[in-house]
């Protein structure tokens, strides 16, 4: 069953960008959960305990907390998904990958759930909407200079 971020929690933020470049390489960078902070900027520090399927746990670094986070979901090139907890915040985030005819459409969603979200409701929406803005940019920008790199072989 296809996991889903929480529709009716306090913030639920979603965004798309279309990537010049193979889905593959999209996959790869956003599935090599250790890699994060190589190409975004928001997170300081990643660590995948065990290998890259539903169940499996890892700690990031983004902000203020660092956050411990279950892969739900691990469809391979299409879908990772995963539930994650910091300061009092419920968080359930999902990306998804579809090739296109000229390279990859990605898409993402958060939900943010807890008493520190429903209290600061404005600007939690904010700042998750910042966040996916700015991790949408860099997905894109790094799986853009991948693929310009591998076609210069």
């Amino acid at each position: 069953m296809a996991a889903t971020v929480t529709s009716d929690a306090p913030v639920v933020e979603r965004g798309s960008v279309r990537i010049a470049a193979d889905a593959s390489i999209v996959w790869n960078l956003i599935s090599d959960i250790d890699g994060w902070p190589r190409w975004n900027p928001d997170v300081s520090s990643a660590s995948l305990a065990g290998p890259l399927r539903p169940g499996s746990t890892f700690r990031w670094k983004a902000g203020p907390g660092t956050i411990t986070s279950t892969l739900l979901e691990v469809d391979a090139p299409r879908r990772i998904a995963w539930r994650g907890t910091t300061l009092g915040i419920r968080a359930v985030h999902i990306w998804a990958i579809s090739p296109t005819d000229d390279g990859t459409l990605l898409e993402t969603e958060e939900s943010w759930e807890g008493l520190l979200v429903s209290v600061f409701r404005r600007s939690m929406r904010k700042s998750l909407g910042g966040a996916i803005a700015r991790g949408l940019e860099a997905v894109r920008v790094a799986a853009e200079t991948r693929a310009g790199d591998s076609s210069e072989g």
